[in-house]
């Protein structure tokens, strides 16, 4: 049997690191929706203050499991 997915878009922060930022999305998206199963980088940013970065963003994409609807007849 095959698995069909559907993304979603998210943006997780960070003061200290990109992993940081990532699991920081990937926890929160995993309060509210099931079969997470993956996860893919699309940029990474942050900010800058006097020479110094301060703060980490990572636009990524979860992909979750659709759930197969069971067949009553």
């Amino acid at each position: 049997m095959s698995n069909v997915y559907k993304k979603i878009e998210l943006v997780g922060s960070s003061r200290d690191s990109v992993e940081d930022a990532i699991q920081s999305a990937v926890s929160k998206a995993s309060e509210t929706t099931r079969n997470l199963d993956w996860f893919e980088v699309d940029e990474i940013r942050g900010w800058i203050d006097d020479g110094v970065v301060q703060h980490y963003q990572v636009g990524l994409r979860v992909g979750f499991r659709v759930d197969d609807v069971a067949n009553d007849g």
